[in-house]
């Protein structure tokens, strides 16, 4: 009998070949004595130090499935080398489009600066009334005709980048290798510097990894226009924190939309908080993994049988 461990921070049913049982266990608790034999483990919003108690104790373990997109927090767990890994990949494409478009049009339509108005009873003036477009001399004030560069064009930012060329934007992505994907032209990095001083919008979708650390950082802060927006929803470390501050309190960047952070949760006294141009939102992105029965009873399957799992990260 293969034992596979469901975790309790979401209701999860998948369907079981024979010969597969289904155990729930508290993501908040160490793993009792009697579960950690276990054959796989399934991990969605376990605290760190409880997957790696888990890494410790879980002798018998073959296959680790996290249902977040990025598996950094497993990777770092410390499972041991001949453990499978697979990721949630293709789970939070919905979600965090969705989120990601709402961060865009909260940046475009000023929802920070006119909030903070609102909360000092303040009728706004200077953020209505006549708006040009960048191109002509103005700021970034809608997705019609922007220029929006995706940096990390995964499933992802192939859901997102239809929702914002619905709205009338013009969206390059930027990946590994240039090409097309999704009916998008897609740039490497090594074009970045044609393609940043045109661009509106800058979104991060970036995994963490020790290529993407601090990616987005002064250089690419510096190639963009005064105008230009960031938005990042990838992951904290892939930002320079420092960097983007002073270049939104200088004045070369317009401001940022920021959905993760190098510390999380983002601690009381960062400077984030109280900037004017700088909307937080607190890891706020994914959270609903959808689907995740049907990845679940794919992978299941295809464990027990002996066959390759989907959105395998280390084999």
């Amino acid at each position: 009998m293969t034992t596979v461990l469901l975790p309790s921070s979401i209701a999860l049913s998948p369907a079981l070949p024979d010969g597969v049982r289904a155990v729930t266990y508290d993501v908040e608790q160490p793993l009792p004595d009697d579960l950690v034999d276990a054959e796989a483990l399934v991990a969605w919003g376990n605290p760190p130090v409880l997957l790696a108690d888990a890494a410790r104790r879980m002798g018998s373990l073959r296959w680790v499935q996290t249902l977040a997109a990025g598996p950094d927090a497993v990777l770092a767990a410390g499972f041991a080398p001949h453990v499978q890994v697979t990721s949630g990949r293709g789970l939070h494409d919905g979600p965090v489009a969705e989120h990601t478009l709402a961060l865009v049009l909260a940046a475009a339509r000023r929802l920070p600066e006119l909030v903070r108005a609102q909360d000092a009873h303040r009728w706004a003036s200077e953020l209505g009334g006549m708006q040009r477009s960048p191109h002509e001399g103005g700021d970034f004030r809608s997705l019609s005709g922007a220029r929006v560069l995706i940096w990390g064009f995964g499933s992802i930012a192939a859901r997102l980048a239809p929702l914002l060329t619905v709205l009338g934007a013009q969206v390059i992505g930027v990946a590994t290798r240039s090409g097309e994907r999704a009916g998008y032209p897609v740039i490497a990095a090594d074009e970045l510097p044609q393609a940043l001083p045109g661009t509106d919008v800058l979104i991060g979708i970036l995994p963490s990894t020790p290529s993407t650390r601090n990616l987005l950082g002064a250089k690419v802060f510096a190639q963009l226009p005064s105008h230009a927006w960031v938005v990042n929803v990838g992951r904290g470390s892939t930002l320079d924190e420092a960097a983007l501050l002073a270049a939104v309190r200088e004045g070369r960047l317009a401001g940022a939309a920021l959905d993760v952070f190098a510390t999380e949760p983002l601690p009381a006294d960062s400077p984030f908080w109280d900037e004017p141009r700088v909307l937080v939102t607190p890891h706020a992105a994914g959270g609903r993994p959808i689907g995740a029965d049907t990845l679940l009873a794919d992978n299941i399957g295809a464990f027990v049988r002996g066959e390759p799992l989907r959105n395998v990260v280390r084999r």
